[in-house]
């Protein structure tokens, strides 16, 4: 990955990697607020404790995972940075994740295989599908690999697409695996054009079938497609003025033609709103202060992301106010570095991927939560 970079891409790679280390330090400090804004209080969930059951072969355990969608209460897709090669001996009390045995599967790339990148997950978290099928889609990749998954709300066909950070590559998958439908960019061939990504970070759709492409850490730009992803325009821009990026990394829509772009390197949420040029969006807002925003989804009148230093979850409303945050702390076996990405189901259980400490978890609502503070799935048009 780092010798395709050049000029401002390595810029972006190397002030990103140097914040996610610098975030993750801080955060190893529970006591410290760090970069928290209030209100702060509780979590409103209940993690079930080791719920991710591992399923790999001896020696080897959970990848990061980098995408998790929530299709369902019983059905949860997850995108995997390969499997972890563990060390030897196993402790024997091991819990089945290498962040249990002090490996951090994001810095530790040495240990990683292209394996059993992409898989489903019941309610109980066993391995349902094994989509090894598609594992070469990985293979003898020397950067991050799979980034996203996305399911369209709108997609009567349910096509899974997941997101290839290190090969420039999108690709859509029928809903169980089987077929890949399409490519998208150019493996290993980064460009700026209509048709080439440069790091694509996310997708997201619009209600009248328009795909909104994140492209990503290098080209700081979002595609805008129609629905037969025929390019239609492009926003965004390296810098640091209204609307533009230092690294695109997830994407949400919202009501009334809203679009929130998460900055992770500029620390800040773009704001952006469709206009009746289908090729055009203009520029609303920027909320800045954060410190390297991971992934966000929207509601009907608010917005949650997941943001480092110190990791938390923030409720923030469509102007940039904080509605709330409550810290994900850091303690195992139930703690995270990094909250990389989130879904929620119909049932309004929480799912976070960590990027670290290398597993996902579920999050079940406190009986006595307060409704306001429990992330309802992303908003979509009725």
């Amino acid at each position: 990955m780092f010798s395709q970079l050049t000029g401002r891409g390595w810029k972006t790679c190397l002030l990103g990697c140097a914040s996610l280390i610098a975030a993750s330090a801080a955060f190893a400090q529970p006591e410290a607020q760090g970069n928290a804004r209030g209100p702060i209080g509780p979590s409103p969930y209940d993690i079930q404790s080791l719920w991710h059951k591992p399923f790999a072969k001896p020696g080897y355990a959970f990848g990061g995972n980098s995408g998790v969608w929530a299709e369902s209460p019983d059905r949860i897709i997850v995108a995997q940075r390969g499997e972890t090669v563990l060390p030897y001996p196993i402790k024997e009390d091991f819990l089945g994740f290498a962040g249990d045995m002090g490996i951090n599967v994001l810095f530790e790339t040495t240990r990683r295989t292209w394996q059993n990148c992409l898989y489903v997950l019941n309610a109980d978290g066993e391995v349902t599908e094994l989509w090894d099928q598609w594992d070469f889609l990985c293979a003898d990749s020397d950067g991050p690999g799979p980034h996203r998954v996305r399911i369209s709300p709108y997609d009567p066909q349910k096509r899974v697409w997941v997101i290839n950070e290190t090969f420039h590559t999108i690709y859509v998958f029928s809903n169980d695996g089987s077929e890949l439908l399409l490519t998208l960019g150019e493996k290993l061939v980064p460009g700026d054009d209509e048709n080439h990504f440069a790091r694509p970070q996310d997708v997201a759709f619009l209600p009248d079938g328009r795909v909104l492409i994140a492209d990503g850490l290098d080209n700081h730009r979002v595609m805008i497609m129609d629905a037969e992803l025929n390019y239609l325009g492009e926003f965004g821009g390296f810098g640091d003025g209204p609307g533009q990026f230092n690294g695109i990394h997830a994407l949400g829509v919202g009501p009334d033609g809203l679009i929130f772009a998460l900055d992770r390197s500029g620390g800040r949420i773009n704001v952006f709103r469709t206009t009746d040029d289908p090729a055009s969006v203009d520029f609303v807002n920027a909320f800045d202060g954060f410190t390297l925003p991971l992934d966000i989804i929207v509601n009907d009148d608010s917005i949650w992301i997941t943001d480092l230093g110190p990791l938390r979850f923030v409720n923030l409303d469509f102007e940039g106010n904080y509605r709330y945050t409550w810290l994900v702390p850091n303690e195992l076996p139930d703690g995270y570095i990094e909250v990389h990405t989130f879904s929620v189901d119909s049932a309004l259980t929480l799912y976070g991927g960590d990027n670290q400490y290398g597993r996902s978890q579920k999050f079940v609502p406190k009986p006595d939560a307060d409704p306001k503070l429990i992330i309802q799935p992303p908003w979509r048009a009725n």
